[in-house]
C-alpha cells in the first residue's frame, strides 16, 4: 500500500498552527494577515445599478422590505443598512447582497435611496 504523507497530499491543507493560530484556507496566511476577506468586502459587483425594493411576507405573517441591486461593496451595504435601520427604527440585516428591513418601508426607503442618488424601481 502506497501512503502519502499529509504534507505531500495535494488535497490536505493546514488550517491551524499552534505557532500562528488560525490559517486562511485560500491564501495559507495566518488569519490576522489574510487579505482574502478584505478583497472580497471591497469588491463591487457588476450590475445595472438599479435599486429594487420588494416586500415579502416572512414568518408568522411579519413582512420584510428587501433592497437589492445596489452597486456597493459588502462594507457599503452594511453602512447603508445601519443608516436605514436607524432612520426607520426597524430591525434588519444584510444577507448576501440583499438588505432586509423588518416591516414595510418601501416608500420611505425609495425616498432615502433617491436622495442618495440611486435609481429606484
Amino acid at each position: 500500500m502506497n501512503v502519502m504523507p499529509l504534507d505531500k497530499d495535494p488535497d490536505s491543507r493546514l488550517v491551524y498552527s499552534t505557532a500562528q493560530g488560525s490559517i486562511c484556507p485560500r491564501c495559507a496566511k495566518p488569519a490576522a494577515q489574510c487579505e482574502c476577506r478584505k478583497i472580497k468586502k471591497a469588491a463591487v459587483p457588476e450590475g445595472d445599478g438599479i435599486a429594487r425594493l420588494l416586500y415579502e411576507k416572512g414568518r408568522k405573517g411579519k413582512g420584510m422590505t428587501l433592497i437589492t441591486g445596489l452597486p456597493l461593496s459588502e462594507d457599503g451595504l452594511l453602512v447603508l443598512a445601519r443608516k436605514l435601520k436607524q432612520r426607520f427604527a426597524a430591525g434588519g440585516s444584510v444577507k448576501g447582497r440583499i438588505i432586509e428591513l423588518q416591516g414595510d418601508h418601501r416608500q420611505q426607503a425609495a425616498q432615502v435611496l433617491r436622495a442618495l442618488g440611486y435609481t429606484v424601481k
